[in-house]
């Protein structure tokens, strides 16, 4: 078939069309030659060499083709594994730029760059043609009705951080038909908005989407699937199999729909993306894109032994930071997700390796100015994983402003505090504070930005880590050598399930202490979708390879666990209408009205002195938040006042009777909460200054001033 090719454009990346025809564009600065490949409806394959390069972009314009052509490159060029070059003509690529992608990898040798039964592996070659195992890339019409959209920039202190997978959130939801469950038009159907509506959820953090490696080889030969999606293959591309209209395309008009939904019902759209590594693993993985378009300007490969690749990841390779055309893919995909899709922010995985232009962590690195000074990123949010897995990879308290955090401190100390460990009470308060000792004393930064969180994807559920000390992985087929295992987790006495109505009464409290301790304190609290289901994963505590019941909401727990969910949005507007509890500075302790703006008391009244920070025993802490000492003023201007609040911590396991704060005498004090009852307390219970309030075994009241 003949097809005109015209010269083109070398911008943009990517495959554009412009109403007439398309302009194809790829960068590789090694390549030798390369080859665009258009497919028919029936696979047919038609190939048309671009002889234009410019500033390493191979170009040129075919009039006439529009949306839904499939397509894909070739690339030519040495194959020189020890060089660090590995193109293969013999192997379809996915364009890198591709805003959308039609199938999945599928499994077998023909998508390796070399001769599986080979004995010098990937230094042998392989002319096995890949293109029937290969996703096809899809020339998209990009227009769309926003019907007014914009980004909904709701301040950082307002916010409240959902995080959810988008099939698992929906794929047994009965109020949602059938047809569009797990996909992003179930994730916008009005069964799942009113949940989160009613939880009061203002930001929903969606676990990655971008286009990924669905069938990875050593799950695929178990049985398994890649379900939580940190092998991303394209970056600009949404995942196809979450798509119920259709993969030709329609997936990112359908992904809109689902952000104009969310946005319309006040929640902002935050995307986990996976910028440090790809899908193509190592040495030994599939030639899919980058490494057949240009394997060592895309990775960091190792100095002097070019044929491996630099890990910080932990996943097989690391994308090369250090190079331009690296940082610029990685921009443009940011930029496209905020203005083409309408995201919201993004929340950075590992995100220690993208500041790693050498070795070490470099909190200046490119990367970072460039995010700094770009008009459209700067006004995003951006939250970093803040460690990876290389030496010095930790850096919870080290990014710069502009950045919030997973605090992975923040969960560590609480779940300690909870089980009663030791050397905690000061690294507690801290962390309700919003870990100045990690922003403000570092960098000068305020407390969202920190992302306080208990419990996430990665590691228990709520409901396990108070019923499993140990992680129950063998359904994950690695002889449950996978996953974390120190999990700072108690099961209240009863591994496991428990019928134990002491047992349960426990753990139900303990719930209830961890959640009102991650919404009350400083910084933006993140809830892990299904918490307030009580969902559990039976000791899981890896679940990235169970695209199953395992992983999947389960809906019939609303009916078992409705005194929770209730808990759950009773507290959430707590937090929300009270502006204490989510200050945009720091705590001074400075006097106001004849208190301080905090105050930190002991069992029998007084003030914790500065002494008893020093012991490692105590377990009991009552803090009083005054509600006339926030600084900040509204978004008018205007005088920010709240209740006073005084909020009583006891992880000992007996009860204690607290004595009220003798620095306030003459006030009344008026229960809100007791975490002993399933619910927010509705009657009056109001407490003297002469009085002392019990506290039974691991419990926490607030008391809200009355005069």
């Amino acid at each position: 078939m003949y097809l005109p090719l015209w010269p083109g454009n070398v911008y943009p990346l990517g495959a554009y069309w412009d109403g007439k025809g398309t302009n194809f564009a790829l960068s590789s600065e090694n390549a030798t030659g390369v080859e665009l490949c258009l497919f028919d409806r029936n696979d047919q394959e038609t190939r048309l060499t671009l002889t234009e390069v410019s500033n390493f972009i191979w170009h040129g314009y075919l009039p006439g083709v529009g949306p839904g052509q499939r397509y894909g490159y070739r690339v030519h060029g040495p194959y020189d594994p020890q060089r660090g070059f590995r193109f293969n003509p013999h192997k379809l690529l996915i364009d890198p730029y591709t805003k959308a992608l039609d199938g999945d990898v599928g499994n077998g040798s023909e998508i390796f760059g070399y001769d599986w039964n080979s004995p010098a592996q990937d230094l042998s070659f392989s002319e096995l043609d890949s293109a029937s195992l290969v996703p096809k890339s899809v020339v998209v019409d990009q227009s769309f009705d926003w019907e007014g959209d914009t980004l909904l920039q709701t301040p950082w202190h307002e916010t409240i951080i959902y995080e959810v997978h988008v099939k698992g959130f929906t794929k047994l939801h009965p109020d949602i038909p059938e047809e569009l469950r797990g996909t992003y038009a179930g994730m916008s159907h009005p069964a799942a908005i009113e949940h989160l509506q009613r939880l009061g959820i203002t930001a929903v953090e969606l676990l990655p989407i971008h286009h990924f490696l669905a069938y990875p080889g050593h799950l695929a030969d178990k049985g398994l699937k890649n379900y939580w999606g940190y092998d991303s293959i394209n970056y600009f591309a949404p995942h196809a199999a979450y798509s119920a209209s259709g993969t030709s395309g329609q997936q990112v008009a359908e992904f809109k729909e689902m952000v104009k939904a969310l946005h319309h019902a006040g929640i902002e759209v935050i995307l986990d993306v996976v910028y440090n590594h790809t899908g193509e693993g190592n040495h030994l993985g599939p030639t899919l894109s980058f490494r057949g378009i240009d394997n060592s300007n895309y990775y960091r490969i190792v100095e002097g032994n070019n044929r491996y690749y630099m890990d910080f990841t932990g996943c097989g390779n690391s994308l090369c930071m250090r190079h331009p055309q690296v940082l610029k893919l990685i921009t443009d995909s940011l930029r496209y997700w905020v203005t083409e899709m309408h995201v919201d922010g993004f929340r950075f995985d590992l995100a220690s390796a993208l500041a790693r232009e050498l070795y070490e962590v470099n909190s200046l690195a490119a990367f970072f100015n460039i995010i700094h000074q770009d008009p459209v990123l700067a006004g995003v949010k951006l939250i970093a994983e803040p460690w990876d897995v290389g030496v010095g990879g930790y850096q919870v308290g080290n990014f710069p402003v502009l950045w919030s955090e997973w605090n992975g401190r923040y969960r560590d100390t609480v779940r300690d505090f909870w089980r009663g460990e030791d050397e905690t009470l000061g690294e507690f308060a801290y962390r309700f504070t919003g870990s100045p000792d990690l922003y403000f004393q570092q960098n000068g930064r305020r407390p969202n930005a920190s992302i306080n969180f208990i419990t996430a994807h990665d590691g228990f559920t709520l409901n396990d880590l108070v019923s499993y000390n140990e992680k129950c992985n063998d359904a994950n087929g690695e002889n449950n050598q996978d996953g974390e295992n120190h999990n700072r987790s108690w099961n209240c006495g009863v591994e496991g399930v428990t019928h134990d109505p002491e047992v349960l009464q426990l753990r139900e409290r303990q719930r209830r202490n961890l959640l009102v301790t991650l919404m009350l304190s400083q910084g933006v609290p993140m809830l892990l979708g299904g918490d307030e289901l009580g969902r559990s994963q039976m000791g899981n505590n890896n679940g990235y390879c169970h695209d199953n019941t395992l992983s999947w909401f389960d809906w019939d727990l609303v009916k078992g666990n409705e005194e929770l969910v209730n808990f759950c949005r009773e507290l959430i507007y707590f937090r929300r209408g009270h502006p204490v509890f989510r200050r945009r500075k720091w705590f001074q302790g400075q006097p106001i009205r004849g208190v301080t703006d905090i105050g930190w008391y002991d069992p029998d009244g007084t003030e914790h002195t500065e002494e008893e920070w020093q012991q490692g025993y105590p377990k009991i802490i009552g803090v009083f938040l005054n509600g006339e000492g926030i600084p900040s003023p509204g978004a008018q201007g205007q005088k920010v006042r709240d209740d006073s609040f005084l909020i009583l911590f006891n992880a000992y396991w007996e009860m204690v009777e607290f004595v009220l704060p003798m620095a306030m005498p003459n006030t009344q004090w008026r229960m809100t909460i007791d975490t002993k009852e399933p619910r927010f307390i509705q009657e009056e219970r109001i407490f003297s200054a002469d009085q002392s309030v019990p506290l039974i075994a691991r419990s926490l009241v607030v008391l809200r001033l009355l005069t």
